[in-house]
């Protein structure tokens, strides 16, 4: 096991060091990917360190054609499967049957819903079998995310812990990888957007607007947050004490 422990990699470790010791401290190592601008930058670095790079993205089912075209040039540069998983068919028949398929206009419970049903049930069940998951949250991209650790326990998935190699960068380090290293990014940044989800809760920005800004940008004085990265009472998540493999 590398002798590195999860505070020394929260004290201004390299994302490309955060990344080499969850793959040597951990067997079981997934990244899972919204295709945004992070998740070039994760996959690219992942695939220098290793060939073996699992990789996972929630299809909601209202992802925009965009989103897909990205999945597709990042499985033929790099060569690696990338796992699409779907909400549970029987989730989504009750939820839009007993709703509508645009409820998530309707109130902040009804979009948090939404939400559940189609992200983060998916990937509690896809998270199943992995010892840590690896994910592009960086601190400076909402006020909820702003305690995000480099390597914490994970609450919503006992027994995982959760990696954010990027959790110390700006947006124009990000995009300096991204610049740097000739990667594939998604389209809708060149139409404005600067953060990406679902496509019909997701517009573009306007200068001085907050990153997230874009998201659920119908909803006043609610949390910019789909219920993967935050929790109810926006607690810091505590920073794991060992790995599975100790």
């Amino acid at each position: 096991m590398s002798p590195l422990a999860p505070a020394e990699l929260d004290a201004g470790a390299t994302p490309e060091i955060v990344l080499r010791w969850t793959y040597e401290t951990f067997s079981r190592v997934v990244i899972v990917a919204s295709f945004q601008a992070e998740s070039s930058v994760l996959i690219d670095m992942a695939s220098r360190t290793r060939k073996d790079v699992s990789v996972l993205t929630l299809d909601t089912g209202r992802l925009p054609q965009q989103t897909y075209d990205m999945i597709d040039r990042v499985r033929d540069r790099y060569g690696i499967e990338v796992q699409v998983v779907s909400p549970d068919a029987t989730d989504l028949q009750e939820m839009v049957g007993t709703h509508g398929a645009n409820l998530f206009y309707k109130s902040a419970d009804l979009r948090r819903l939404c939400c559940d049903v189609r992200k983060s049930r998916p990937l509690a069940r896809a998270l199943h079998g992995y010892d840590a998951w690896v994910t592009g949250l960086r601190r400076q991209q909402a006020e909820t995310r702003s305690q995000t650790a480099a390597v914490s326990a994970d609450p919503e998935h006992e027994g995982l812990t959760k990696v954010a190699p990027l959790a110390g960068w700006s947006k124009d380090q990000v995009w300096a990888y991204i610049r740097d290293h000739e990667l594939p990014y998604h389209s809708l940044y060149d139409l404005g957007y600067t953060s990406i989800g679902c496509a019909p809760c997701t517009r573009a920005t306007t200068a001085g607007e907050e990153e997230r800004a874009g998201r659920w940008w119908w909803e006043q004085n609610e949390v910019k947050e789909c219920g993967l990265h935050w929790t109810p009472d926006n607690r810091p998540l505590q920073t794991t004490k060992g790995s599975k493999n100790e």
